[in-house]
């Protein structure tokens, strides 16, 4: 009887450590995840706010930019053991030939729809917008284009799907990861297009962004790699880049 009330006791305390252990591990994730989640946000309303506010040249908001969406999130996983984030600059050759061919698509269909839509929505604020307010014109546009497309796109990869989405996804659901880092990446333009549309091309624009954040994010996914949504975004922004030397004359 005693020997049976002893293995009764241990195999309660047991499950009770257990069940301690496993809260207190939901506990800590859960913590991580509100961390994680509320350095987004904040790193994405510094952003809004030097963008929509502040308005500094373009030089001072890319350095400013590249502290807050590279350096703060590296800096944070340093506090963080469980933190990887060596494992988002991996470089896969996984689904290559897929993603080359979305990439060449996308800068067709972005270009595409420019020259169907032209006629129908006004672009003149776009030129307007970057040369009143951060100062880019003409002469300057082609090292802002180039800075755009690759160091610019590379910035917001790493920030929206490397740590938004492909950290996040692994402390919680995939759908929230999926709509968490796609609305924080079309939120964050906000500011930045500010005065370049109309209300519906603004909209138009804003649903874009979602869902190409959810495909960008799918593709990360699919490849486990941010070099995948990298180099796709790289082709729109190649793409945009087009139009804009297309809108400053200079194409």
């Amino acid at each position: 009887m005693v020997i049976a009330f002893d293995a009764e006791c241990f195999a309660s305390k047991t499950l009770f450590s257990y069940r301690t252990k496993e809260g207190n591990i939901k506990m800590k994730k859960r913590k991580e995840v509100i961390m994680i989640v509320a350095l987004i946000t904040i790193c994405c309303a510094i952003m809004a706010v030097v963008d929509g506010i502040i308005q500094p040249d373009y030089a001072v908001k890319s350095g400013i930019k590249i502290v807050v969406f590279l350096i703060a999130p590296i800096v944070y996983s340093q506090f963080d053991r469980e933190l990887n984030v060596k494992e988002i600059f991996r470089w896969k050759k996984k689904g290559v030939k897929l993603t080359i061919g979305l990439a060449v698509g996308v800068y067709l269909i972005i270009l595409g729809a420019y020259f169907v839509g032209k006629d129908l929505f006004d672009f003149s604020g776009v030129t307007e917008s970057l040369t009143s307010n951060i100062g880019v014109t003409g002469e300057r546009f082609v090292w802002v284009a180039l800075y755009i497309s690759f160091i610019n796109s590379f910035l917001e990869e790493f920030f929206f799907r490397g740590f938004a989405f492909l950290t996040i996804k692994k402390l919680m659901p995939r759908k929230f990861a999926y709509l968490f880092s796609s609305f924080m990446f079309a939120l964050y333009h906000v500011a930045m297009m500010t005065g370049w549309f109309s209300i519906g091309m603004y909209l138009i624009t804003m649903v874009g962004l979602f869902i190409g954040g959810v495909i960008f994010d799918y593709l990360n996914e699919k490849n486990e790699t941010i070099y995948s949504s990298w180099l796709v975004h790289m082709f729109a922004n190649f793409a945009i880049n087009t139009i804009g030397f297309i809108l400053f004359g200079i194409l």
